[in-house]
């Protein structure tokens, strides 16, 4: 018997016609869907920034946050046949939750007040938000790679796998995060439960936008701006109205019932305090000499630049007062591999604010606040909140004197009045007494 064998043919995989033509087929539509909500997505950033704009602000406010995204979408549907598979699914997935994003804005304001102006085209960029990503989907699994070395192949799939989870939680989110922030805000006006009497006002800022909101007249000739809003400070205007202050709140912009865009981290919010000022220099019952302002979280931060800006402002209260941009973020206290993390995360998000918002970021606080002095300045921080409010720390430092830190550990983010409420009304209403004495 020959010890011969024949030899076995070599395995090979047959590609029919029928098959290369549906694999073509499926490849055009695939294009022409990613395309098609590329195209949605453009459009919707075109009608929110140029066709219509917010309300008290003209297209031209808005050229930086209509070109540059309307650029990186149309780079990124022109370069989507070029790429390989994989990549083309990852750049699918990556517009359909951006689409979802911004269209987060419509849906929100949808919900709240009706649809209207650019919210039609943002509901339908929600619509093509899940078929891109649907789309993204299918061609990473048509697209895989189902031949090599298995062990390979799973790590490779666990490393980029990992890779996606960082550039989803340093990249998209911080930028999706950024759009939503200056894109939608509270759009009703709350229920009013000052208790008080109390007048509706309006008055103009500098950029010539109307803000609204309420006052309580003075009994005492000096009047206090809680801030921001007319929802969160409302126990801070009952309590100082007991005791004779005015009390001003109204919807900052982009909020409620005032015009312009939102801005969630308070860029430009400065000028609201500005006008607000202004407003309450000519009121009859206030002495000019004598207006004072509190601000909570993000309010406490703008009455904190407002405060260095303005002489105006006799004394201020900042509580709960944290980070707005990357300079602020760096200041953070925190092992050496998250301040590395941060500098992209906060990176990101600051330069897409920037966009976005068509502004450039605010000054460093810490660089602001020894501005203040000899104005009197209390700042009220829950250390452990998690909320950026370790930075009211570094605050009190830069400050001159007069100035005062009172940590409330455990209270909670902007909920002093809350964790201590008479201890809270002694000290506030006690340091604005001593600050705004006749």
């Amino acid at each position: 018997m020959s010890a011969t064998t024949a030899a076995r043919p070599a395995s090979t995989t047959t590609t029919t016609p029928a098959a290369s033509a549906a694999g073509a087929g499926a490849g055009r539509r695939e294009r022409a869907i990613v395309r098609a909500g590329a195209a949605v997505l453009a459009l919707h950033v075109i009608d929110d920034t140029l066709v219509q704009p917010p309300a008290g602000t003209p297209a031209s406010d808005h050229l930086v946050s209509a070109a540059v995204p309307v650029a990186v979408i149309a780079l990124a549907a022109w370069a989507y046949p070029r790429l390989r598979g994989p990549a083309r699914g990852a750049l699918a997935l990556v517009l359909g939750v951006l689409a979802i994003a911004v269209a987060g804005e419509a849906l929100h304001y949808t919900m709240t007040v009706g649809p209207s102006g650019d919210d039609f085209t943002g509901l339908l960029t929600l619509a093509a938000g899940p078929v891109l990503m649907g789309t993204g989907l299918v061609t990473l699994w048509r697209t895989r790679r189902t031949q090599g070395n298995l062990v390979w192949r799973y790590g490779r799939r666990g490393l980029l796998a990992a890779g996606t989870v960082f550039f989803v939680s340093l990249v998209l989110l911080p930028l999706g995060l950024a759009y939503v922030t200056t894109h939608a805000a509270r759009s009703a006006v709350p229920e009013n439960r000052l208790g008080v009497a109390y007048e509706d006002v309006r008055f103009t800022t500098s950029d010539g936008l109307e803000l609204r909101g309420w006052y309580v007249p003075s009994r005492n000739g000096a009047a206090v701006i809680a801030f921001p809003g007319r929802n969160g400070p409302q126990r801070q205007a009952r309590m100082l109205a007991r005791h004779g202050y005015g009390v001003l709140l109204f919807d900052r912009r982009g909020e409620g019932r005032s015009e312009g865009e939102p801005n969630a981290w308070g860029w430009s919010g400065e000028r609201d305090v500005f006008a607000a000022i202004a407003w309450l220099k000519h009121r009859p019952d206030v002495d000019p000499r004598r207006i004072g302002g509190i601000g909570l979280s993000v309010g406490g931060e703008m009455m904190l630049e407002a405060a260095a800006e303005s002489r105006d402002l006799a004394a201020v209260v900042s509580e709960g007062a944290g980070a707005r941009a990357f300079s602020d973020e760096m200041q953070h206290d925190v092992p050496p591999v998250e301040q590395a993390l941060g500098v992209i995360l906060y990176g990101v998000r600051t330069a897409s604010v920037a966009v976005f918002a068509n502004q450039t970021p605010p000054r460093n606080l810490r660089d602001l606040v020894g501005r203040i002095a000899p104005r009197p300045l209390m700042l009220i921080a829950d250390p452990e909140s998690g909320n950026g409010e370790d930075l009211s720390r570094g605050y009190y430092r830069a400050a001159g004197q007069p100035k005062a830190l009172w940590e409330i550990p455990g209270a909670g983010h902007v909920r002093g009045i809350v964790a201590r409420p008479a201890e809270y009304e002694r000290r506030v209403v006690g340091f604005f007494d001593r600050a705004l004495r006749p």
